[in-house]
C-alpha cells in the first residue's frame, strides 16, 4: 500500500492551516492514519514519521537523514552552522570541539552559577505577589550562558528578540520564502532581532577575549574549547545555538514542570521531601511537553523506511509530542505521573525522543536535566505557585513548545 495523505489539505495551502491553529493537536491525530504519512505545506510535501521505531531509525542513521529540510533552512538563518543545524559532513569535528563544554568536571560550576542567579531571581518575588514565571525561568537559564556584567536592559531585550526569532523560524518554515521580501511588521521585527542578537553575541565574545578573567559560564568554557584561534565565524555560530536552544528549552522545560504540579499538590509536597523526584518531574514533563515538538530531515540518498521506497531530497518530519503521548508505549499517555519513571535512572531510547537520539543527541542533555532539577526542586522548596483565577495555559506557536503566557501567584513554602 502507498503511504497515505493526511486528509483535509486545502487547495494552495495544503495542511497549513491546522498546523497554524493548532499544530499539536494536528501533530497527535496523524498517528490514526499510520506510521508514515504526508503533509502538504504549500507546494511543499513532508513525510511525517509517527512511530517510534521509525523514529528512532531515522535519527540514528544520521547521514542518510540529514539535519535539513524547511525547519532546518529556517533555523541556520539565525543559527548558521552550528552543532544543531550543521551537516552530518561537519558534525564530528563540531562534536568533539563542544563536547568538553558539558564535561562533568564543569557540571559543579554551571550550577553554583545558576544558584546565585536563582537566588537573584527568587529574592523578587513577594509572597501573594504575582509572577511571570516564563520570563523569570528565562534569565535565569540565560546567566549560564552569558557574563555576569550583562547589563539587565540588555538581557531582557535579548530574550525579547530570541522569542521573536524562535517564533518567526516556526512561522517562516511553514510559509513560502518568496513572503521574507514583504516589508511586513513581523518581517521587520524578525530582522531587527537578529541583528541585535548577532550584535550582543559578537559584544560578549570580544569582551571574553580581551579580558583575562576565567568564568564558569558555559562561553567561557566553549571559547577554552576553541582557544585563541578558533574560528570566530564558527564560535559565534555555536554561541548563537546555545542561546537559542539551551537557554529557551530548559526555561520552558521548568515552566511546563511548575505548571502541571501546581495541579499536583500531592507531587508538589513529596518534591520536598524526595531528593529523587524532582528528576522524575522533568522527565515526564519532557514526555508531556518535549522542548521541540517537531524536527525536520533531509534524506541524501535513495534509501528503504517502513517498507516504502523513499527518494533522495525527501523531506522527513518526526514528532516527539506525537510519539511520546502514544498509549503504546506509555500508559494513560496523557496523565501527567513522575512516578511512571521508577528510580529515573533508566530512560527508553525509542519512545523517549525528546533528546534525539544517535549521534546527534543533545550533547548538554546530563547539564539540561541537572540545570532543571536544580530550579525545579529549589523553587517548590521555598514557594507554591498557584494559577492565577481565569488565565488559561496554551502553547505558543514556536520553534520550542513554550507556554504562551504563565503567570501564577507565588506563597511562600
Amino acid at each position: 500500500m502507498p503511504i497515505p495523505d493526511a486528509p483535509h489539505a486545502l487547495p494552495l495551502v495544503g495542511h497549513l492551516v491546522p498546523l497554524a491553529r493548532d499544530r499539536l493537536a494536528f501533530l497527535a491525530g496523524l498517528h490514526a492514519y499510520g506510521e508514515m504519512v504526508w503533509i502538504r505545506i504549500g507546494p511543499w510535501k513532508a513525510l511525517v514519521i509517527t512511530s517510534a521505531d521509525l523514529s528512532d531509525r531515522v535519527l540514528r542513521d544520521d547521514r542518510t537523514f540529514d539535519k535539513g529540510g524547511y525547519l532546518y533552512d529556517r533555523i541556520r538563518e539565525t543559527g548558521g552552522n552550528g552543532l544543531v543545524s550543521c551537516a552530518h559532513s561537519d558534525h564530528r569535528r563540531q562534536r568533539r570541539l563542544v563536547q568538553p563544554v558539558f564535561h562533568r568536571d564543569r557540571l559543579p560550576g554551571y550550577l553554583a552559577l545558576m544558584s546565585e542567579q536563582l537566588d537573584e531571581v527568587l529574592g523578587r518575588w513577594r509572597d501573594g505577589g504575582t509572577v511571570d514565571v516564563r520570563a523569570d525561568m528565562q534569565s535565569i537559564t540565560a546567566r549560564t550562558m552569558l557574563p555576569r556584567g550583562l547589563p539587565p536592559a540588555v538581557m531582557e531585550r535579548m530574550l525579547a528578540d530570541m522569542n521573536v526569532i524562535l517564533a518567526g523560524v516556526t512561522w517562516r518554515s511553514i510559509v513560502p520564502k518568496s513572503l521574507d521580501r514583504v516589508p511586513t511588521p513581523a518581517n521587520r521585527r524578525y530582522r531587527r532581532a537578529q541583528e541585535r542578537l548577532r550584535g550582543v553575541v559578537a559584544d560578549a565574545i570580544g569582551r571574553y577575549r580581551a579580558g583575562d578573567t576565567v568564568h564558569d559560564d558555559l562561553l567561557s568554557g566553549l571559547l577554552a574549547s576553541y582557544g585563541a584561534e578558533g574560528d570566530d565565524a564558527e564560535i559565534h555560530d555555536q554561541v548563537l545555538t546555545f542561546l537559542l536552544a539551551g537557554t529557551e528549552t530548559t526555561a520552558n522545560v521548568v515552566s511546563w514542570a511548575l505548571h502541571l504540579v501546581a495541579g499536583h499538590p500531592d507531587i508538589e509536597r513529596r518534591l520536598r521531601d524526595e531528593e529523587d523526584l524532582a528528576r522524575k518531574v522533568v522527565l515526564e514533563t519532557m514526555r508531556l511537553y518535549p522542548p521541540v515538538p517537531v524536527l525536520t530531515r533531509i534524506t541524501t540518498k535513495d534509501t528503504e523506511l517502513g517498507g516504502h521506497d523513499v527518494p533522495a531530497g525527501t523531506a522527513i518530519a518526526y514528532s516527539p509530542y506525537l510519539v511520546q503521548r502514544q498509549g503504546g508505549h506509555f500508559k494513560d499517555p496523557d496523565r501527567f505521573d513522575p512516578d511512571r519513571w521508577g528510580d529515573g535512572k533508566d530512560v527508553p531510547r525509542a519512545p523517549f525522543l525528546a533528546f534525539g537520539g544517535g549521534a546527534r543527541r543533545c550533547v548538554g542533555d546530563t547539564f539540561g536535566i541537572a540545570e532543571a532539577e536544580l530550579m525545579l526542586s529549589t523553587i517548590t522548596r521555598r514557594w507554591s505557585l498557584r494559577p492565577v483565577p481565569g488565565s488559561r495555559v496554551r502553547p505558543a506557536l514556536s520553534l520550542v513548545l513554550t507556554p504562551r503566557t504563565l503567570r501564577m501567584r507565588a506563597v511562600a513554602a
